[in-house]
């Protein structure tokens, strides 16, 4: 969900810069280590900064001054987990701000923060969850996806309010955003959900040492 151009107030797009780079900068050193001590893993990020792009770029119109869309973030968060993620979210971000006519460079820190951030932290912490409760990789990977859309339109409506809602009430605000927004967001996650458990399930099958060696082993044990 991207807050478009100029919409946000300065001081607030300040503050969300400011929360957000240095995770970004903390992504881009987690990456380049990974892509120097695993080569192989190029292709596996790519792919996971093509899932962003492409799913985050389906957008329809929400409330003025922001759209709802599919996030794309839940597998690079489980992959590779959230300054990765963060990053990625950047790279995508950008060349849809200049590109597109999709969010906004004033914005970008606010989207960074609730896409690249907040949503990938709750798909991680869903991801963990689930995999410590034995669900399997394609189970949890379709709650991890659709946590991650859903805290996402949390947290926009959310940046939303603290920036706009004095007047009505914040409480009044950020129910109104929220109430709004869920009419495509959540329909959204649930589809978002299922393609990125569909794809898990064919990394699971072709490829289960990319979940970790225990998940490995347990492709070999189900096979």
């Amino acid at each position: 969900m991207h807050i478009m151009e100029g919409y946000l107030p300065w001081q607030w797009c300040l503050v969300w810069f400011v929360i957000a780079l240095p995770i970004v900068f903390f992504g881009i050193n987690k990456i380049t280590q990974i892509i120097r001590e695993n080569p192989e893993q190029k292709m596996i990020i790519a792919l996971s900064g093509a899932f962003i792009f492409l799913l985050s770029s389906l957008k329809l119109p929400s409330v003025t001054g922001s759209s709802s869309h599919p996030t794309g973030t839940g597998l690079s968060a489980v992959l590779y987990g959230i300054s990765c993620t963060a990053f990625l979210a950047t790279v995508v971000l950008l060349f849809q701000a200049l590109l597109l006519a999709h969010g906004g460079i004033t914005t970008l820190g606010a989207n960074i923060f609730s896409m690249g951030i907040a949503g990938p932290a709750a798909a991680f912490a869903t991801w963990f969850a689930l995999r410590r409760a034995k669900l399997s990789i394609p189970v949890s990977m379709f709650f991890a996806a659709m946590v991650a859309d859903l805290v996402t339109y949390v947290v926009t409506a959310l940046q939303l309010t603290v920036a706009f809602g004095g007047a009505a009430g914040y409480g009044t605000a950020f129910i109104d955003f929220l109430t709004i927004f869920a009419v495509t967001q959540v329909p959204l996650a649930i589809v978002e959900g299922i393609i990125l458990s569909m794809f898990a399930k064919y990394l699971a099958d072709t490829r289960p040492q990319i979940f970790g060696p225990e998940f490995k082993k347990e492709g070999a044990a189900s096979a």
